[in-house]
């Protein structure tokens, strides 16, 4: 009869040197050397191995984990791949160029800031998805940002703030069914109470963008009006062209979910470019689709900006993503993880610190793991019982979750959300972060609510809302 090896146990004081080890080659090696994540991150796995070998875990708890944690991102590396083919495909189709076009009719560069951070977050809370806002009209308000003159980390950090706020609110957003989902609450009651950390979030960035929107408006019209000329001589401009934008929003009144939604824009946009030249060979437009559009006005601006997209441009990414997910696997095998929050989880007492923990929790598996959801559910799985002792409402913790977990992976260099709006933006994490304003506050204003009391849901006052 084979014999069973049990897995060692990991305790707290090792569970924080490994983590701090971890954290202290990828920060230095991605902000300090200003290196790409993917081989600092797999350093790291390197030593973890070596570590759990060295603590007798076996290899196959090493494959296991590997497996475990790349198999929670299958979904979304598959939809980062049909993101790819269709930013290629709206900006052949004229899509991305048209929305240039006429916003540049519409928005000052007085308020150019604030208006995208609007934009963004009525799109975001519409569809769900912060992904899709900043891979698609994100691009057209970068475009239209630098031929205004503004700096890119801050046009970047209005697109991000607002699509969080957006995917953070959507009841068809997949982060927030899925925060409401692990604590057991109402998805509507769950988005009302997120309303007392994410209404002064909003206001607060808002008020931001409108403060450094008005000391960076540099208006070029003579740059506008040659861009502009520009993008009517080489792409068909139209309001047709925002037949792709409604039908997304079609798709999301329809709760259609992301998958057969990203397919069908993508054909929708193929078919555009058919109508505009139907001699447009099938191999070109596979080619694009594939490696992406390369733009061939003449103008480097315009040029660097609208040659992008394809599968092939998503390949870095899912390949940082993998490695990042296969890490937080190890991790989690290995019981690092558990070791730490564990006994945070047992000993916190009164509501603020409850709070606070889950916060920075979130906070610590977005840097650990890099991955947004296991920052909702490794959290929320710990702290359930220690919220239920305290009295505390369910949607007490799912906010917390939220503030701590979702927004804040857009923050990290290896994470999958920050990747994704680093390489889609083409603006290095480090420089957006200090202007992803929605991000940064979010977590502030929930643990105030939770040493203040107001907003804090009790478990008899939510029974009787």
């Amino acid at each position: 009869m084979k014999q069973v090896v049990k897995a060692p146990r990991i305790g707290l004081t090792e569970g924080l040197i490994v983590l701090a080890m971890m954290l202290l080659i990828m920060g230095f090696s991605v902000i300090k050397l200003q290196i790409s994540p993917q081989i600092p991150i797999l350093f790291v796995i390197l030593l973890l191995i070596a570590w759990a070998k060295v603590r007798r875990f076996s290899w196959d708890s090493v494959n296991q984990g590997i497996i475990d944690g790349i198999s929670t991102g299958i979904i979304p590396m598959f939809i980062f791949i049909l993101i790819g083919a269709l930013i290629s495909s709206w900006i052949a189709a004229g899509v991305i160029p048209s929305l240039m076009v006429y916003g540049f009719h519409l928005i000052s560069a007085e308020w150019f800031l604030p208006s995208v951070f609007l934009v963004c977050t009525i799109v975001g809370t519409a569809i769900g998805s912060a992904f899709t806002v900043i891979s698609t009209i994100g691009i057209a308000f970068l475009g239209m940002g630098l031929t205004m003159g503004v700096n890119p980390a801050m046009i970047a950090g209005a697109v991000i703030s607002g699509a969080i706020f957006g995917d953070k609110t959507s009841p068809l957003s997949d982060s927030t069914n899925l925060a409401s989902a692990v604590v057991g609450a109402d998805l509507f009651s769950h988005i009302r109470n997120l309303m007392w950390s994410t209404i002064p979030a909003f206001f607060t960035s808002l008020i931001v963008f409108f403060i450094i929107g008005r000391s960076n408006a540099k208006l070029n019209t003579t740059s506008i009006d040659h861009t502009v000329t520009i993008l009517t001589s080489h792409f068909s401009i139209s309001l047709w062209a925002f037949l792709p934008i409604v039908l997304m929003f079609v798709c999301a009144w329809r709760k259609i979910p992301a998958i057969p939604t990203l397919f069908i824009n993508i054909l929708v946009a193929v078919g555009m470019i058919y109508i505009e030249n139907p001699r447009t060979k099938i191999q070109s437009v596979i080619n694009i689709l594939t490696n992406g559009f390369v733009s061939h006005t003449g103008n480097k601006a315009v040029d660097n900006l609208l040659t992008r997209g394809g599968i092939s441009s998503m390949m870095a990414t899912i390949a940082l993503i993998i490695s990042a997910l296969a890490l937080g696997g190890l991790l989690m095998k290995f019981g690092v993880i558990d070791a730490v929050m564990g006994p945070l989880s047992r000993k916190l007492q009164s509501n603020g610190s409850l709070i606070s923990a889950v916060i920075l929790s979130g906070i610590g598996v977005n840097l650990f793991v890099g991955e947004q959801y296991l920052s909702v559910i490794l959290p929320g799985n710990a702290f359930k019982s220690t919220f239920e002792k305290a009295g505390l409402a369910p949607v007490a913790l799912s906010r917390a979750l939220e503030d701590g977990g979702t927004v804040i992976n857009y923050l990290i260099p290896w994470g999958v959300a920050g990747v994704f709006a680093s390489n889609t933006l083409q603006v290095p994490t480090i420089q957006y972060l200090p202007f992803a304003i929605f991000s940064l506050s979010s977590p502030i204003f929930s643990i105030l609510s939770g040493f203040t009391g107001v907003g804090l849901k009790h478990l008899k006052t939510h029974e009787n809302d």
